[in-house]
């Protein structure tokens, strides 16, 4: 299928892996002008030279930038002054105790995870509406509506950020912009398996025998029974970022393996 894609220029932030990476190559495969994201500008390198060996797209540059300075924020936005379609994937989380979560910890986790997607936005929205075209996509989680126990700051920040949405999409009105949110649900992320590996370490299991766990005692409503794999979440966020998703804005979309467990 034609997404309508080649030459939209998109920034996808954070990534280098995980779902972000899966993402812009997804959209690279659609022939977009592609902006990646990272911290270490080495990384980001050597995702260019990988993601142009994998997709044949030659138009996909890197930018470093860390979400918790404003100044880098700043400056990202200074070598990418146009954009149609971004997507606010940079994320931290971090299991910790709710008594042992500081201020401080709270401060960092809103900065990069909400607040980066606001600054980004305010940069770019007033062109897409201008030119009658864009796409914002916010990739926040099924966390933002179960809030986990045990990572409520970093649940806090995936409410906000479907709010955001939300709220920009009702700016959007009678426009071709739309602003969505995907809720991703257990996906194996880099991060993710590092923590899960970590569990099964010091639960003493095998990593099969720690993901049967993980469903049966942490993400027991999971229809799916398993991780999602990034791919299967850039499959949807690409599809949102074509013109053939134009019916769908100011939308939560779950791709969460049936974890939420209600069906509005």
């Amino acid at each position: 299928m034609d997404l309508k894609l080649k030459d939209k220029i998109a920034l996808v932030t954070g990534s280098t892996a995980g779902i972000g990476y899966a993402i812009a190559k997804s959209l690279a495969h659609e022939g977009v002008e592609l902006y990646i994201n990272g911290r270490d500008q080495n990384r980001i390198n050597a995702v260019v030279e990988k993601l142009v060996a994998e997709t044949g797209n030659s138009k996909i540059k890197g930018i470093a930038a860390d979400f918790s300075n404003r100044q880098q924020v700043e400056n990202l936005i200074k070598q990418v002054p146009q954009v149609d379609i971004l997507i606010n994937n940079i994320g931290i989380f971090e299991p910790k105790e709710f008594r042992d979560i500081t201020d401080d910890d709270w401060m960092r986790f809103y900065e990069v995870n909400v607040l980066s997607g606001v600054k980004l936005s305010r940069a770019y929205l007033d062109n897409m509406l201008s030119q009658n075209w864009g796409r914002i996509i916010f990739i926040s989680s099924e966390s933002g509506l179960q809030i986990p126990a045990e990572m409520i700051h970093y649940g806090m920040t995936k409410t906000a950020q479907i709010a955001v949405a939300r709220g920009l999409a009702e700016l959007t009105e009678g426009t071709g912009v739309t602003v969505n949110s995907v809720l991703p649900g257990p996906t194996l992320s880099e991060g993710v398996g590092d923590f899960m590996k970590a569990l099964a370490k010091d639960k003493g299991l095998t990593d099969d025998e720690m993901e049967k766990e993980f469903f049966k005692t942490m993400r027991s409503t999971s229809i799916i029974k398993r991780f999602i794999s990034p791919d299967e979440i850039a499959n949807t966020v690409t599809y949102l970022s074509s013109p053939l998703s134009s019916a769908t804005n100011g939308a939560n979309i779950r791709v969460d393996g049936g974890v939420i467990k209600t069906a509005f």
